[in-house]
């Protein structure tokens, strides 16, 4: 019998503990798997030695629990080949806690982690199983249908937006309303802010995807001619990573900073085009930055998203047990009518460091979308999780 270790890597979502959850369950059901472990804050966990046993946990709890129960890092491990002594390190670990399975919980860059140190045991023989289960609330992690957080955050971004549409409602005035939702590069979450439309509302009547180049002159183009249809109230969705023709960032003169990863820490588009429109429009105008609320609310969980973030965590160790290492699970897509998905595993060479992006044939005029990406995504936020609410009435999570 091996031990199994877990850890959650990247920013946290609202599904990454139902995926842990799903990974303690079904590893508690092998008889191949004596102890699982949990490392506290990712990779790092490792390196510092602090690590939790997970079979006593209170799961349903767990699953219903936002953010990263493990905690989480930024951390990305060096080339093999410029500092072998860290690998090294991390398999001496593995060998003296008896590892012989590692589940990596997280996104694009948590991938690299998964196949750094897979294609290092494969080199040096070691019978150490890896597996990464995929989370990230940008849906942009290459060879998967979707990621689980996904479905819970575009569940928030579009209930939030229906609720600024009616507050928007209220006054007898020409206004417009800037939403900023995540998205650096991809503008999956964004694109989600159109499953706010219904037969009432036509909002949000604008949307600015990162793929896309974007004009500022052209933006005020698009505002003057919503004004001219009648649409006195406008609501606007932008990805926090718009960019114009040469690449160069709409907030560029708020981003002064970057993570870890050297990517840039974004923030401030949605201002630069509020003080766009009042400099050249006139109306009244603000914006709304949804930041890091969009990521882990727990009260308003996609079901679809819990009950597949889950699954997908059970599945990567049943991979892991059935001797594979090196792969990602990942969703494929049987149907959108009926709405049908099958877990598989894929060789993490073709997810680590590859960012999906939303289709161009998916993008209407630069400033909309198309109703086959509403198909893609409308049934990822449906269904509701039962929350567990404590007598103060605020949600119960599990605490560590």
């Amino acid at each position: 019998m091996k031990n199994l270790l877990v850890a959650q890597s990247g920013g946290p979502t609202a599904a990454i503990n139902a995926s842990l959850a799903g990974v303690i369950s079904k590893a508690k059901e092998k008889k191949e798997i004596d102890k699982i472990y949990g490392a506290l804050n990712g990779i790092e966990g490792i390196f510092n030695e602090r690590i939790l046993e997970l079979s006593n946990l209170d799961l349903k709890l767990l699953k219903q629990t936002p953010s990263a129960y493990l905690g989480s890092c930024r951390k990305k491990l060096p080339d093999i080949a410029k500092d072998e002594q860290t690998y090294q390190d991390i398999f001496s670990y593995f060998a003296k806690h008896n590892i012989g399975y590692f589940i990596y919980i997280g996104g694009n860059d948590s991938m690299d982690t998964v196949c750094k140190l897979s294609d290092y045991a494969t080199e040096h023989h070691l019978d150490v199983k890896i597996i990464g289960v995929p989370k990230t609330i940008d849906n942009d992690l290459a060879n998967t249908d979707h990621t689980p957080g996904f479905g819970s955050a575009a569940k928030y971004v579009a209930t939030t937006v229906s609720e600024i549409t009616e507050d928007s409602l209220v006054y007898d005035l020409k206004s417009v309303t800037i939403v900023e939702i995540m998205g650096r590069h991809a503008g999956w979450l964004t694109a989600a802010a159109a499953l706010a439309r219904n037969e009432h509302r036509a909002a949000p009547q604008l949307i600015y995807l990162p793929e896309v180049d974007f004009s500022k002159e052209q933006f005020i183009k698009d505002v003057k001619d919503q004004f001219q249809r009648g649409v006195n109230h406008i609501i606007i969705a932008v990805s926090e990573g718009i960019h114009d023709e040469n690449g160069t960032l709409i907030c560029e003169g708020e981003a002064s900073a970057a993570d870890s990863f050297g990517h840039a820490m974004l923030s401030g588009a949605g201002k630069v085009l509020e003080n766009l429109v009042k400099k050249e429009i006139g109306c009244k105008a603000r914006s709304v930055e949804l930041n890091v609320c969009q990521r882990c609310a727990g009260h308003l969980l996609s079901e679809t998203d819990i009950a597949e973030a889950f699954l997908i965590g059970e599945m990567g160790v049943e991979a892991a047990i059935s001797g594979k290492t090196g792969e990602m699970m990942v969703f494929t897509r049987v149907s959108d009518a009926p709405y049908t998905i099958r877990v598989e595993s894929a060789d993490i060479h073709g997810s680590a460091n590859v960012e999906k992006r939303v289709p161009k044939e998916w993008i209407i005029n630069g400033n909309d979308i198309t109703s086959d990406l509403i198909t893609y995504l409308r049934p990822l936020i449906s269904g509701q999780t039962p929350i567990l609410f404590r007598q103060d009435g605020l949600p119960e999570y599990l605490y560590r």
